[in-house]
């Protein structure tokens, strides 16, 4: 037997994992044996007498409103089914219908449905039926969500011979003859044409269906389909919209994330119908390819967001990313300016922020190159993507440790931002869990503080970080791929993190919660209703009360995160966070030094008895911003246990 010690400081933890690991994480062969494990207390301090003083007249750098963005990738039910109001799945058939993972299913013989592959509408399959006059063929989705009394719309791309007609269109929600409405289209030739449609639900049920079918003779082909709801925006859900306007981010950054190095920009433009599915390069399921450039732009347009988008350099090049570039940012008269013209939008948009590529260090990225030669990628895509648009502020793929050391010490002149990302899983204790997001904001912030010391280049330019994804990542997937479930200890650990970043001001200058909708979300949704997740309320509560220009807090706050505020310059109201990620209640004793405080204070809290709560779609919050207008206030704060305590102090000139 060996004896193995270690001393260690347990840091603000209140669980302690020990892992005995063998032969460098398991991939040594034969046995081992540990035993008798001890832990012995060799020395510490109490954490329940926090204590800590604001000195007003100590700021930092002003908070980079871009600290409160967000990320949306075309990954599980982020756009599709999340975002975007299309009900039906697979609407293009990139899968053949009855088989594997498809949607769709026969009406009728299966073996009259085939796939024409020689002349598709689009993609690469389009199902085909052959009537043969002996009842009704062809093709059927279930599991469509409807409301009573709500309209729907939609379209039928089709075609086939004469005598195949009429083809109905039926919207289906029950087993009676009463429990559908019908579209029947009279007539078809093999030219493909568009037939609209409008539907009013007679019932609410999970398990509506979408039939398109003939009793005629002969053929004919579905080029496409669609179905949304009647009141949708643009296409985009507005129960989504909605909170996505109350989350109020500055930024969105889209399109990936790892999706990214295996997408091609181009499949997202044109006529929605015609854009051909893919599979998902990155993640499961099919790409649609519904939501492109115009429609995520469109989003922006819509919740008063700016753009964030991320140029392919995994398996896409750098002429890729210049049409792109062009394609948005172009003049009228260029060549891609007259393609977008083509399509529905002659003026540019003017999108300021551009990322080249994602996570390129992580071998698991389509694309990934050895660190010298991307760095020289890198390069290629800033020159020239600057040289077509001197306006854009370029992001460059960062990763705390040789990665970023490399690409800051020879490329830093290519680049206006660097990119940073972390995830945190589940930990057993509740101060635990809390404390892995401002641990690793910190942990980034530190490590940059670091490289601007020691890497020459930038003692003559600073490179802020824009840490681009960021959040919570475990649990069971409840919302799709990567859908998971977000409670009040999550929300606790949220408002943690925007703490540290108000500590750590000057060096973030972005950063993007992922991925906004169902996917580790701040939104999840149903087929019909959508919610602020835990961590989405406290985004949105931050993003709308806390302050700008951070000042000094001192003292030992511990087991609370700590950190204040002034509103603005005006400097008239002082914003102080309190996060108390225990089950106790806490006393906080303050000191404002010469600051004169009010008696009362609004106040905005996030908390209650149930580390597990959370907010589901379709129910009412359990987790909830509670307001009071004039809570008590002074040197002695009662802090409730698992919550986030928002206050906004008035300063005017007499209390000063």
């Amino acid at each position: 037997w060996t004896k193995v010690e270690v001393a260690f400081d347990a840091g603000p933890n209140d669980a302690l994992e020990v892992s005995c690991l063998f032969g460098g994480w398991g991939r040594a062969t034969g046995k081992a044996w540990f035993d008798d494990i001890e832990l012995v207390r060799l020395s510490g301090r109490e954490l329940g007498a926090p204590k800590v003083s604001i000195d007003g007249d100590k700021t930092g750098k002003p908070i980079s409103k871009y600290i409160y963005g967000q990320f949306i990738e075309h990954l599980g039910r982020c756009i599709y089914q999340g975002i975007w109001a299309e009900m039906l799945e697979d609407r293009k058939f990139f899968y053949a219908v009855g088989e594997g993972d498809s949607p769709w299913q026969a009406v009728g013989e299966a073996t009259l449905v085939k796939m024409d592959k020689v002349k598709p509408f689009t993609g690469a399959n389009t199902p085909r039926v052959t009537l043969a006059g002996k009842g009704a063929g062809g093709i059927v989705q279930e599991a469509l969500a409807l409301v009573e009394g709500k309209e729907y719309v939609g379209r039928v791309v089709l075609s086939g011979d004469p005598g195949a007609a009429p083809v109905k269109v039926n919207l289906v929600w029950g087993d009676g003859p009463d429990a559908r409405q019908t579209l029947a289209v009279k007539e078809i030739s093999r030219e493909y044409k568009t037939f609209p449609f409008a539907f009013k639900a007679g019932a609410s049920t999970e398990n509506a269906r979408l039939e398109i079918a003939s009793s005629g003779r002969g053929w004919f082909k579905v080029g496409a389909a669609s179905i949304m709801p009647v009141d949708n925006v643009e296409g985009f859900r507005p129960e989504v919209l909605a909170l996505l306007k109350e989350l109020d981010s500055p930024v969105y950054r889209w399109p990936g994330g790892n999706f990214v190095s295996g997408y091609d920009w181009r499949d997202g433009i044109g006529d929605r119908d015609k854009r051909p599915p893919r599979k998902n390069p990155a993640w499961t399921g099919v790409e649609h390819n519904d939501v492109g450039v115009h429609e995520y732009l469109d989003l922006i347009r819509l919740i008063g967001s700016e753009a964030y988008i991320t140029v392919n350099s995994g398996l896409g090049d750098v002429v890729m990313a210049l049409d792109e570039l062009q394609y948005v940012n172009g003049a009228p008269d260029s060549k891609m300016g007259q393609l977008r013209a083509a399509n529905g939008r002659p003026e540019p948009w003017g999108v300021k922020f551009w990322a080249i590529g994602n996570e390129m260090y992580g071998d698991w990225q389509l694309g990934h190159i050895p660190l010298s030669d991307y760095v020289k990628k890198h390069t290629q895509y800033a020159v020239a993507m600057k040289a077509m648009d001197p306006s854009v502020q370029v992001v460059a793929v960062g990763a705390v440790g040789r990665w970023s050391e490399t690409m800051l010490a020879e490329a830093s002149n290519h680049m206006d931002f660097i990119s940073e990302h972390f995830y945190v899983g589940h930990k057993a204790g509740l101060l635990s869990h809390v404390n892995q997001m401002p641990t690793e904001i910190r942990r980034i912030a530190e490590a940059h503080r670091k490289y601007r010391a020691t890497i020459p280049t930038l003692k003559m330019k600073e490179v802020p970080v824009a840490l681009d994804e960021w959040n919570y990542w475990y649990g069971p997937h409840l919302y799709g791929e990567l859908g998971t479930q977000y409670f009040l200890e999550d929300a606790l650990g949220v408002a943690a993190g925007l703490n540290e970043f108000a500590r750590q001001s000057e060096i973030y200058f972005m950063a993007n919660y992922a991925q906004t909708v169902n996917v580790i979300g701040a939104i999840k949704t149903s087929k019909t209703a959508a919610v602020l997740d835990s961590t989405g309320v406290i985004l949105a509560l931050y993003r709308e009360r806390f302050g700008t220009i951070p000042v000094a807090v001192t003292g030992a706050p511990e087991p609370l995160d700590v950190m204040a505020c002034w509103k603005d310059e005006t400097k008239s109201a002082l914003t102080l966070s309190i996060v108390n990620p225990t089950k106790a209640q806490m006393t906080l004793r303050l000191d404002f030094g010469e600051l004169k405080l009010p008696k009362t204070a609004k106040l905005y809290l996030v908390g209650g008895q149930d580390p597990r709560a959370c907010n589901v779609p379709g129910q009412p919050p359990a987790v909830l911003v509670h307001e009071a207008e004039a809570a008590p206030f002074g040197k002695r704060l009662m802090v409730p246990p698992i919550s986030v305590s928002l206050y906004e102090i008035g300063v005017g000139p007499q209390q000063r």
